[in-house]
């Protein structure tokens, strides 16, 4: 049996989370987070109604129905009840009209704070502003701007209306926001002049010009001078403080639980990203049940996830006001002028929970950063973590560096639920390395090869039985068909989501990496994240990513075990020796992890391929090693340095 890890973090005995409330109304233990789990996922029916019971979810009609159809893909929701996500969200429980709800800080502007009353009345103005504009349910709303208050207003504006949102993040080059928008065809979009990111000034003012050019179905381009606030507008255009230069009426439309919310979309790597539609009632009581019971969110937390517009984490940020929290919007470089720079934010904000992305967590250890002995992290409750899997060495930093007392919950999930299947409780421990628990409601397994449910050796990650936030479907999908063979093809009747995990005994999981891009040595299959943290562990390298291309007829090697290639970027290129570094990596798979991890060729390339939200790309790099053009194993416009590709290509064309 394997050692079981260390416990970093237990729950405090004589706190009352509201998930151990939650428990006892449905007549569970509280203190048994795996029996209600068994419960939320053999009852979905009991435990739906429930989080709409509990949380008070407004709407008209009854929520006595919770699952009405079961089948996957196709189940029915909530057929009974009409809601609108935005007066689920306005509604902020716990708040009083002059509590501040919402700030915006960034390295554009001065920092922005909105009590419940002034976002209230944002949103009425806004909403105000779109009917003058002829935007009406149905109709697409778009926005190109940052993680600011404006694009939070404009979001639950539109969704007031019944209208459906979408946003590109405006690091998005032009056809990365083409791509996504000519399926959606907004008739609306915000955009802004551009933005500072860290020291770096971004005009976008051409950008701009060009999307809507691209866009014959937008009707009405609304001005944000971000940058510069005397930036004139483009000809035709309005302004963002003439859209709310009237007052309104702060009316929500009711709309069946399936109605189209918002456009998410998948990162486009291979071709046109998958429009992703979310409803107004998979959303709501989704967040509800992430926000207000796995992460215990409430009026007295201040929010932060670090994130743009174009990941699905801002979503699940701004939906921090349905548990009445203050959701602090932050826009900029997280690494200027330092590291430091969002941790001395959070400490002067006040944050209760912080929540960033794995790397940048990994990159504060590398360059042994402590946040504890900068500021003071006495009020920080919780530190979230997403995007990629959080090695152990960075479980036991955060203990260390960040404060033995704060609840480190380590999420898994994806744009195609906007939310975790996997994650964290008040009510569980934390173990070293390994994500706390599967999800209320998720029925998580992991398939072996044979798709038979295993417990304590890898799998495929798999959900048998379907969750509110499934997607409604893809936009212009009429008949299903892309959605289906999305994740239903492989495994009829389950959701296949592509990920590698491994469930304990104890309930915990750890994920291992993309299960399209496994590492399988003479049959045995090996998890990227475990060379990820052994390489980006070394000071020479800034960067890794890992392939392994099977034997083929044409190879001479015939021992069956392929070829693995392993691809860094160097913290200091002129300074670092590569034979020396081939001989250390060596070494240290060897020792740390096994032989079978030792690649066989490491190549020094100037920059490795990343998505627009920081994910490894390895699929397509093993598809270029085979022989496929970089154009058609990735769309260049979706990467966060488009000419990344070529170092691998030409390392493809020498061999």
């Amino acid at each position: 049996m394997p050692e079981t890890p260390e416990v970093l973090w237990s729950p405090d005995p004589t706190a009352t989370p509201r998930i151990a409330s939650f428990a006892t109304s449905v007549g569970i233990d509280p203190r048994d987070y795996d029996a209600l789990w068994r419960w939320s996922v053999d009852e979905p029916d009991a435990f739906w109604q429930a989080v709409w019971r509990f949380f008070d979810v407004p709407g008209d009609g009854s929520p006595s129905r919770a699952l009405a159809d079961a089948s996957m893909p196709g189940a029915v929701w909530f057929p009974d009840v009409r809601l609108n996500y935005a007066e689920a969200a306005l509604r902020l429980p716990g708040r009083a009209h002059d509590d501040v709800v919402v700030v915006g800080r960034s390295q554009s502007r001065d920092d922005v704070r909105l009590t419940a009353a002034q976002l209230r009345d944002q949103v009425a103005r806004a909403r105000a502003g779109l009917v003058r504009a002829g935007v009406g349910r149905g109709d697409r709303v778009a926005a190109y701007a940052p993680n600011v208050p404006e694009t939070l207003v404009l979001l639950l504006a539109a969704a007031s209306l019944g209208a459906v949102f979408s946003s590109c993040a405006p690091e998005f080059g032009v056809q990365s926001v083409v791509d996504r928008w000519q399926q959606a065809e907004p008739v609306l979009v915000l955009a802004v002049d551009g933005y500072r990111y860290g020291a770096k000034t971004v005009e976008r003012r051409a950008e701009v010009e060009r999307i809507v050019e691209a866009l014959p179905s937008v009707r009405t381009l609304v001005w944000l001078p971000y940058l510069d606030p005397d930036a004139p507008a483009p000809a035709g255009a309005t302004t963002w403080d003439a859209l709310l230069a009237e007052p309104g009426e702060l009316a929500f439309e009711r709309l069946p639980f399936d109605a189209p919310l918002y456009v998410l979309y998948s990162s486009g790597t291979t071709g046109l990203p998958k429009p992703i539609v979310h409803g107004h009632g998979g959303i709501t009581v989704e967040h509800l049940k992430a926000l207000g019971l796995q992460h215990d969110l409430g009026p007295d937390d201040v929010f932060l996830w670090f994130s743009t517009t174009g990941w699905m984490m801002w979503n699940l940020l701004v939906s921090g006001l349905l548990t009445g929290s203050t959701v602090l919007l932050w826009d900029g470089n997280p690494a200027h002028p330092g590291l430091d720079r969002l941790w001395r934010d959070a400490a002067e904000l006040g944050v209760t929970y912080f929540g960033t992305s794995a790397p940048y967590l990994l990159q504060c250890r590398k360059q042994r950063l402590r946040p504890r002995d900068i500021v003071d992290t006495s009020t920080l409750r919780a530190v979230g973590s997403t995007g990629a899997p959080l090695p152990a060495e960075g479980f036991r930093w955060v203990y260390d560096a960040v404060g033995e007392h704060v609840h480190l919950q380590s999420v898994s999930g994806g744009t195609d639920v906007c939310s975790a299947f996997v994650g964290a409780s008040p009510t569980v421990p934390v173990y070293t390395g390994e994500i706390s628990c599967r999800s209320l409601g998720a029925a998580v397994e992991a398939y072996d090869e044979h798709a038979r449910p295993v417990v304590g050796s890898l799998g495929e990650l798999v959900i048998t039985a379907p969750l509110p936030s499934m997607p409604v479907g893809f936009w212009g999908d009429a008949d299903g068909s892309r959605y289906g063979a999305a994740y239903f093809e492989d495994i009829p009747g389950v959701w296949r989501h592509g990920d590698w995990i491994t469930i304990t005994e104890r309930g915990t999981c750890t994920i291992t990496g993309r299960s399209d891009a496994t590492l399988n040595r003479g049959g045995v299959r090996l998890g990227t994240s475990e060379f990820y943290t052994v390489v980006e562990s070394l000071p020479e390298v800034a960067d890794s990513l890992v392939v392994h291309l099977e034997d083929t007829a044409d190879d001479d090697r015939g021992d069956g075990a392929g070829t693995l290639l392993l691809f860094v970027t160097l913290t200091d290129p002129d300074g670092t020796d590569v034979d020396e570094l081939r001989r250390t990596v060596a070494r240290e798979l060897r020792e740390r992890l096994s032989p079978r991890h030792v690649p066989d060729e490491l190549h020094v390339v100037r920059a490795l391929p990343r998505t627009l939200s920081g994910k490894k790309l390895e699929v397509p790099v093993k598809k270029i090693l085979r022989g496929v053009p970089v154009d058609e194993a990735a769309t260049r416009g979706a990467l966060e340095d488009p000419a990344a590709l070529d170092d691998v290509a030409a390392i493809a064309r020498e061999r």
